[in-house]
């Protein structure tokens, strides 16, 4: 059973009419090219910014939640890496929970090994180590959906792959995420559901397997992948 639908996602020039449900206990990874709507449609799931259609978390509009209601219900990671505020790591993640609760802060920084920065300021952290205390907040609510643009991003090999595994946790406890991530390899070996974007649309949706097949690798995303040179121009 789906626990957020949507219905005619429309945002001109950059999304086309997008009908889209997530189940719990899932890992979905959202792909395409630059430009696809990869952001735009994460956007609009979390009731950011212009655009038209209805989101609904339970049957019940995202809009019509409170501000502590919506917490537990969705989290939302951000593409942009940015911090200019002077905090320690620690209470950048503490601004996602109620105040005081710090199990649910060194819960969530336990889960991206990130113990030992907590006491650092986050603008002085490496971009990648940013990265992991950003996505630290935005496992901290533990909402039953988490959208998540690029969490990989900006992140060695070894911790993209662990990045992976921490989303299948949070499927694994009974969430609905959804992620984008240009590694098509890793969205392959990872996800439960592939969703392939291309001009604001949805091109394919299913199985890793089946949504990125050697039809769709190649009008989409122009590649081929090859045993012996790997991803190769197609």
């Amino acid at each position: 059973m789906s626990i957020l639908t949507a219905t005619g996602l429309h945002v001109p020039g950059r999304l086309n009419r997008i009908d889209l449900a997530l189940a719990r206990s899932s890992l979905t990874l959202l792909v395409g090219p630059n430009g696809a709507g990869k952001t735009s449609l994460l956007h609009r799931l979390a009731g950011i910014g212009p655009g038209i259609g209805d989101v609904r978390i339970a049957g019940r509009l995202l809009a019509d939640y409170g501000a502590e209601a919506r917490r537990g219900r969705l989290s939302f990671l951000p593409a942009s890496r940015e911090i200019a505020w002077p905090l320690s790591a620690r209470d950048l993640v503490a601004l996602a929970v109620r105040p005081g609760d710090r199990a649910a802060v060194d819960e969530a920084l336990a889960k991206v090994d990130a113990a030992t920065l907590a006491a650092r300021r986050v603008d002085r952290l490496s971009t990648g180590e940013r990265a992991r205390i950003l996505l630290a907040r935005a496992l901290a609510p533990c909402a039953d959906i988490l959208l998540l643009d690029e969490p990989a991003a900006n992140l060695d090999p070894a911790w993209q792959i662990r990045v992976m595994a921490v989303l299948r946790a949070e499927a694994a406890r009974g969430a609905a995420v959804l992620a984008s991530i240009h590694d098509l390899a890793l969205a392959r070996a990872s996800a439960d559901r592939v969703i392939v974007m291309h001009d604001g649309a949805i091109v394919a949706d299913g199985a890793p397997a089946d949504a990125l097949d050697v039809a769709t690798l190649a009008a989409v995303f122009g590649v081929r992948w090859s045993a012996s040179s790997g991803w190769v121009v197609a």
